[in-house]
């Protein structure tokens, strides 16, 4: 191929690579970007944390409180999917060289090793839930499987949640507080609000589904 061809080559790299980059900087513009998937991380995460302790407490009496372990166990869903995407974002943005998270840097080795053991044991815990739902009583094996898996996810999980527990308050408040009655709000604000509004709501009505139309459990 003649010089000619090698510059068309070029040129058209260039210019995908430009409308790319054109593209990034839009959805930046109007999400907040790096800073704001913190922030929709952080948001989603304190939520989680709160309906967790409310989980946790039908645990010892699961035998009385098994509607309300159940509504919320099908409640955390959405929110916790939430929490995967914006975290499986990060991911995918640091590991494709999008240059703004690649400055951001990832996070500590120790929680990128931990990572997939996090994802997989709660894909395992909420999993075994939704079959346990499903199949009905007596099922030994899933509530095996589901008690196996949620020792290995507070095991896993409380390293996690130690290690980012600090930073949670600043990142879940950012959106609703300013340093100064001059400060911008962070693009994308009322979206990220949305989001968690969102999944919270979807979570709670898919808990009042199931309960309301009946489960053999009961």
């Amino acid at each position: 191929m003649g010089q000619s061809g090698d510059l068309k080559i070029v040129s058209m790299f260039d210019s995908h690579a430009g409308t790319f980059s054109g593209a990034r900087d839009r959805v930046a513009a109007r999400t907040g970007g790096v800073v704001g998937n913190a922030r929709l991380t952080g948001a989603a995460a304190v939520a989680l944390l709160i309906l967790l302790a409310a989980e946790g407490v039908t645990i010892p009496f699961i035998g009385k409180w098994l509607g309300p372990h159940i509504f919320i166990g099908l409640m955390l869903i959405p929110p916790v999917a939430l929490k995967l995407g914006s975290t499986g974002y990060r991911f995918a943005r640091y590991y494709t060289h999008d240059e703004p998270y690649v400055r951001k840097g990832p996070p500590p080795t120790a929680l990128r090793v931990l990572a997939p053991g996090v994802v997989l044991t709660t894909l395992a815990l909420f999993g075994t839930g939704v079959a346990l739902l499903l199949a009905g009583p007596p099922s030994n094996t899933l509530i095996f499987a589901h008690k196996l898996s949620f020792f290995a996810w507070v095991a896993l999980m409380s390293i996690h949640i130690l290690a980012h527990l600090l930073e949670l308050p600043r990142l879940a408040s950012a959106d609703w507080r300013r340093n100064g009655p001059r400060e911008a709000r962070l693009a994308g604000a009322g979206l990220r609000a949305a989001l968690l509004a969102g999944a919270i709501a979807l979570g709670t009505g898919l808990g009042a589904v199931v309960l309301t139309a009946g489960t053999s459990w009961h």
